[in-house]
């Protein structure tokens, strides 16, 4: 399997298997006017022969909070038959690492309880942050890629206006 940045040869396959992956349109959709309207954003896919993975992160604003590069990881998306085989870590671990190189100090996402602490998430309540979203405590979570980037800086994230448009 590799992971690579998407090309604009993968948006077929990778809005086919976010349609297959969440059984809706919306995901695709959201990472469709991501792609259109995001000032900037990392988009990988996973490949074996062919696109079996997909990943998105788009930049979140803390709101009351001076500006602070914190990104939103999701959507994220493994085809079903390929999933359980570590396609969607890989994909988490290589899209965590472009986050560092781009700058950014952190990344939140809502996502499994008990999927993403694996790679260093914690509820974002402990940082004093909220989801703009209804969603319990638990899922909405947050990772500092630069130690102490969240400390003091309470507040409730804001995602890009793509994923209320969906």
């Amino acid at each position: 399997m590799r992971i690579r940045p998407e090309e604009e040869r993968d948006i077929i396959a990778v809005r086919a298997l976010n349609k297959a992956a969440f059984e809706s349109d919306t995901e695709a959709n959201i990472v469709d006017a991501l792609r259109r309207q995001a000032e900037k954003f990392i988009s990988l896919v996973a490949e074996d022969g062919v696109i079996v993975g997909h990943i998105f992160f788009s930049p979140v604003t803390l709101l009351g909070q001076p500006p602070l590069n914190i990104m939103g990881l999701g959507p994220m998306a493994v085809l079903p038959a390929k999933q359980r085989r570590g396609i969607g870590s890989g994909l988490v671990r290589e899209g965590l690492e472009r986050c560092r190189q781009i700058g950014s100090s952190a990344v939140v996402v809502v996502g499994h309880s008990e999927y993403y602490p694996r790679f260093g998430f914690v509820p974002a309540s402990r940082f004093g942050i909220r989801c703009e979203y209804d969603v319990p405590d638990e899922v909405f979570m947050a990772l500092e890629l630069e130690p102490g980037a969240l400390n003091d800086r309470s507040g409730t994230i804001r995602y890009h206006q793509a994923f209320g448009s969906a």
